[in-house]
């Protein structure tokens, strides 16, 4: 992995990860927490408006729920 790549894309191994539902878990809370930080970044740069910053990730977060629901 490039070292760019590892920097906008860092996976951290989880040691309490047994099962491949929680290893599938933790990658998904990884990329939502990962979203999260670009759209704050957007917001903060007057590049999305708070309303769209909040609805964005309020459909990230019912995406990881339902992730975390099938599982």
């Amino acid at each position: 992995m490039s070292s760019t790549r590892h920097f906008l894309y860092p996976h951290r191994s989880s040691l309490s990860a047994n099962r491949p539902q929680e290893i599938l878990f933790d990658a998904n809370l990884q990329e939502f927490a990962q979203r999260v930080g670009y759209i704050a970044s957007l917001e903060t740069g007057g590049k999305l408006s708070p309303k769209e910053s909040y609805q964005a990730i309020e459909s990230l977060w019912q995406q990881l729920s339902q992730s975390h629901q099938q599982l």
